[in-house]
């Protein structure tokens, strides 16, 4: 079974795990402390950047299901994180903006992961970051293609 299944050296594994170590301390952390949801926080990054998007932008922006899109913008929604308004050219959606209170919570817990993400990548050098990061956009580009 171990021949067929090569986990320490497949890079899918690896991205995993790296995911998951880095969420880990969110959730136990800043999520607990704020009230917060991993996938709650991932939405609130895509509406800070991206003010006035719908929930299928966010999914697609994150790679989250729509289901969990759903619900953490329901999470955000419920704590007064989040402002709708109707999408003037489709009735049936609605576009999406942090709430004053969101936006205060967004840079008091960014300040927090800036300081994590740096924390993070400080094994890795300045141009092996660069590598990775652009790495990263190169994958995630092929897989929007498909």
């Amino acid at each position: 079974m171990a021949d067929s299944l090569p986990v320490d050296s497949s890079l899918f594994f690896k991205l995993v795990r790296v995911v998951n170590l880095t969420a880990r301390p969110f959730s136990e952390t800043v999520g607990k402390h704020n009230e917060l949801t991993l996938n709650e926080w991932r939405a609130m990054v895509v509406l800070a950047s991206h003010p006035g998007v719908a929930a299928s932008d966010i999914a697609e922006a994150t790679g989250l299901d729509k289901m969990a899109v759903s619900r953490a913008i329901a999470g955000l929604d419920r704590a007064g994180r989040l402002r709708r308004e109707p999408d003037p050219g489709d009735q049936r959606r609605s576009l999406l903006f942090l709430s004053p209170q969101g936006q205060r919570l967004f840079a008091k817990v960014g300040r927090t992961a800036k300081r994590r993400e740096a924390e993070l990548f400080s094994a890795l050098g300045v141009a092996e970051a660069e590598q990775l990061n652009a790495a990263l956009d190169k994958l995630l580009a092929g897989l929007r293609a498909r």
